[in-house]
């Protein structure tokens, strides 16, 4: 050994990895016997060309789990393509390999998007019920009691009704006799009615009139035929619950000075409109001939009664 000269080296000296190599096998590199780094971690190291492919490995790689709705792919041995990803030109006849279906709904689509169009006929049929139903409110939301002209207690309802009869003209008998007439048979008007709910009423079927406790009811009353023009008196049957109450008389559309009483003659229990059934009058100057006689409430009259019979004496 001389200076500069450390004797002769070896490849593995030079190059702990010199036995990977063609050359170094060829000056007599050897791997070492202890092997580098964590015990047994240089065995798995091998010589460039060496390794030999298309064998099965060891140990595999699980395949990754596929997303929902596609296919799970399938992953070749190690060293090996996998047929599913192999180009066309590698395929007898050069075609591609036939594509697994995706799951999905009808047509191919994958996974299926909500149901608008069911959602939207859902909520119309929906809008259209509540509609219905409040329109059906609405319509059915009336308010059949009516209270009197100045606070009276309320009219019964009515139950029967009926158009103004063309029988609301009377005409004075041939010997002379004045007229009788139903209340029913007059012309009504401005709310005024025909009922049969209250019994004791006189006259046919027992049926009055009613709904003539507020400003504009009216009953009309066409008498012809009087053959000489005077005094009359102006009879009427009605009924009260138990409050005295008045209307408007008028003759040819002139106002008698004073209104027509309708006062509790008998006492009347209040509220009962079966036991009020009573009579009262009111003079009447009449002319020659034709006469109409009308009774109507008006601001400040209390109206609330029920109309059986009117005549003339």
């Amino acid at each position: 050994m001389t200076p500069g000269d450390n004797g002769p080296s070896t490849p593995e000296d030079d190059d702990p990895f010199g036995y990977l190599y063609a050359d170094g096998q060829a000056n007599g590199a050897q791997p070492p016997s202890g092997g580098y780094g964590y015990p047994g971690s240089v065995n798995r190291v091998r010589a460039v060309g060496q390794r030999q492919y298309g064998q099965q490995p060891q140990q595999t790689q699980q395949a990754p789990t596929a997303a929902y709705g596609q296919a799970p792919q399938q992953q070749g041995a190690y060293g090996r393509p996998s047929a599913h990803y192999a180009a066309p030109e590698t395929l007898p006849g050069g075609q591609q390999p036939p594509r697994q279906p995706v799951q999905g709904g009808p047509g191919g689509g994958g996974r299926r998007g909500p149901n608008t169009k069911g959602l939207l006929i859902g909520a119309v049929v929906v809008v259209a019920a509540v509609v219905i139903g409040i329109t059906f409110a609405m319509v059915n939301d009336k308010d059949d009691t009516k209270d009197g002209a100045m606070g009276g207690t309320t009219a019964p309802p009515a139950t029967q009704s009926a158009p103004p009869s063309p029988s609301s003209n009377s005409t004075v008998a041939p010997d002379g006799e004045l007229p009788k007439i139903d209340a029913k048979a007059l012309l009504l008007g401005g709310g005024a009615s025909t009922a049969s709910d209250v019994k004791g009423a006189s006259s046919d079927g027992g049926i009055y009139v009613s709904g003539f406790n507020h400003v504009g009811a009216k009953i009309t009353w066409t008498v012809n035929g009087i053959a000489k023009a005077g005094e009359f008196r102006l009879y009427a049957r009605y009924s009260i619950p138990g409050a005295d109450a008045n209307a408007t008389l008028s003759v040819g559309g002139k106002p008698n000075n004073q209104p027509i009483g309708l006062k509790n003659f008998i006492g009347s229990p209040k509220g009962d409109y079966e036991k009020g059934w009573q009579t009262t009058w009111a003079p009447v100057t009449l002319n020659k001939g034709t006469n109409v006689i009308e009774i109507s409430c008006n601001e400040g009259n209390q109206c609330d009664a029920l109309f059986d019979q009117f005549w003339l004496k």
